[in-house]
């Protein structure tokens, strides 16, 4: 069986008239999987087709079904799933719109009202989420800790945005202090919550009055700040200083209704939380056009960085001043002189 009979047989148990569906193929952004939007006047369902080529690419696939149908139970909105195949790595699923928060936000003239209802969608799932989560599901790690902000987020920034991307040639054992430092005080922040790990506009799915969320395959447990973070530092839509404060207020104000006088607390590991976030989107953005070949994520490295000089600046931490003062360099001179 192939896709395409294993997607006839869920038409034919499925629907009665109309059984000719448009098959179109949709974009995959940063990911290696497959997506395509099945359409006739009956209407919509997507299929995704990830073959477990590799051990890894197999695991990921259960943690997609596995924290997909969680998150679903808890009345979370992901997509609900019409039929799999693990052994191939096929799924078909809710079709859950055709704009993602991106697209809707630039235009929008009520972009702050659209993010204040996914900002409460956030901490709904952020809570409710991490009820009877189990942690075997995840295909990377379990937890969002020290060990993941090294390996994957300073490491990645270091070996594919300043090794890889920009080619210095620079002696860098200096940032090193500044990476521990950096992940043991992010490590401090309570990280019993469910945590996506990319909530951004493009993985936020608009339509009408309804909020979709896709991409789950990477979450885990870990700290409510870094979610808030990618999407208020998200470089695709580039909120102003003014929106984000605003934005952040209003999730703190809906967090102290769920845990009173956790706003100490939040606000303290918050900013190391956010860089780390940053670090990840550089490190991402750079293994993706250098590596991959998709050259689009190009365009977001340079407001991703004037990002991570302005967080340092605000958190004027003595501890990561080397990493601030690379980073100001590199801001001092257009990036793309840089590239290799």
């Amino acid at each position: 069986m192939d896709l395409k009979e294993f997607v006839k047989s869920y038409i034919d148990d499925t629907y009665v008239d109309n059984k000719e569906f448009t098959w179109k193929r949709l974009p995959s952004d940063g990911s290696k999987r497959i997506f395509y939007r099945l359409s006739n006047n009956q209407g919509s369902f997507i299929v995704m087709a990830n073959p477990p080529v590799e051990r890894n690419t197999k695991k990921e696939n259960i943690s997609y079904l596995k924290i997909g149908e969680h998150l679903y139970s808890k009345g979370i909105p992901v997509a609900c799933f019409y039929r799999y195949d693990l052994d191939h790595g096929w799924f078909i699923m809710e079709d859950l719109g055709k704009k993602n928060l991106q697209e809707i936000a630039i235009d929008s003239n009520n972009r702050i009202g659209i993010y204040r209802r996914v900002i409460e969608l956030l901490i709904k799932m952020q809570f409710e989420g991490g009820e009877d989560f189990n942690p075997e599901w995840c295909y990377q790690s379990g937890r969002y800790d020290r060990s993941v902000m090294e390996r994957f987020e300073s490491e990645y920034f270091l070996a594919y945005f300043l090794k890889g991307l920009l080619g210095l040639k620079d002696d860098l054992s200096g940032l090193q202090g500044s990476f521990e430092h950096l992940a043991q005080r992010a490590s401090l922040a309570d990280s019993n919550f469910f945590l996506h790990r990319d909530f951004q506009s493009r993985n936020l799915i608009i339509n009408g009055d309804t909020i979709g969320v896709v991409d789950w395959q990477g979450g885990r447990l870990g700290p409510l700040q870094y979610d808030l973070a990618s999407l208020l530092i998200d470089p695709y839509v580039g909120l102003n200083k003014n929106d984000r404060i605003m934005l952040y207020d209003y999730y703190l104000n809906l967090l102290e209704k769920h845990l009173p006088g956790i706003s100490a607390s939040f606000t303290t590991y918050y900013p190391y939380l956010t860089i780390q976030r940053n670090l990840q989107i550089l490190g991402a953005f750079s293994y993706l056009s250098k590596i991959q070949g998709k050259n689009s994520f190009l365009t977001y490295i340079s407001p991703a960085l004037r990002s991570l000089e302005g967080l340092l600046e605000e958190l004027d931490d003595p501890e990561l001043y080397p990493l601030k003062k690379m980073v100001e360099r590199l801001n001092g001179r257009n990036v793309t002189e840089y590239l290799i």
